[in-house]
């Protein structure tokens, strides 16, 4: 049928595959394949270097399956699923053609608040690459459909930023739609990524 992609999350400098391998039993309950991928992490490399290191993990798992790919992630890994969307994402043409839907899971998609705060000790993001990096400033690649999915209830910056990308990539041309789940916190909006009925899932594997 598929493959879906699940990128995790962690602040780009925290968590790894092994914690998040669960997330991929809805789309194996719809008959789909399934990665969980891995990436280094900050202050030892860049986030410029790990949307790379994705990218090719991206690129490695699609090489095993055919059919359509779906890519989804949580919180930092919804800035990286978004990112592969991107019209400068490096991929090659025709991986980048077999992404029918991506969902960013309260997804961080303008980086560059993130300077002002004391995380960026270890993230060590300038200007030059929170700009370069952060998807909702940069153009969706052509036939982009994105998903931002975000929790009701989580703090302002998560709604703000699912918000964000949605309205600006909308106007550039994506089928991109915002929505706010009721009742979920942070850490609820990836649950349904563990049941192969959830509106969530169906919709990444439709």
């Amino acid at each position: 049928k598929g493959l879906l992609v699940f990128i995790h999350g962690g602040y780009w400098k925290a968590m790894d595959k092994e914690h998040s391998s669960h997330f991929s039993a809805g789309a194996l309950a719809r008959g789909w394949a399934a990665a969980v991928l891995g990436y280094p992490l900050c202050p030892e490399a860049r986030i410029a270097a790990i949307t790379r290191s994705v990218a090719r993990a991206v690129e490695a798992a699609a090489a095993r399956v055919p059919g359509p790919v779906a890519l989804t992630g949580h919180s930092a890994g919804g800035h990286l699923a978004a990112r592969m969307l991107c019209a400068d994402a490096p991929l090659s043409a025709e991986t980048a053609a077999r992404i029918a839907r991506v969902a960013s899971l309260s997804g961080v998609h303008d980086l560059r608040p993130l300077m002002r705060t004391a995380m960026n000790a270890v993230l060590r993001l300038d200007e030059a690459e929170a700009t370069a990096e952060s998807p909702a400033l940069l153009r969706p690649r052509p036939g982009a459909r994105l998903l931002a999915y975000v929790g009701a209830d989580e703090l302002p910056e998560f709604r703000r930023q699912n918000a964000l990308i949605a309205t600006i990539w909308t106007g550039l041309g994506a089928d991109c739609a915002a929505q706010e789940a009721h009742g979920l916190r942070h850490f609820g909006v990836v649950e349904g990524l563990c049941a192969g009925d959830s509106g969530l899932t169906r919709w990444l594997t439709a």
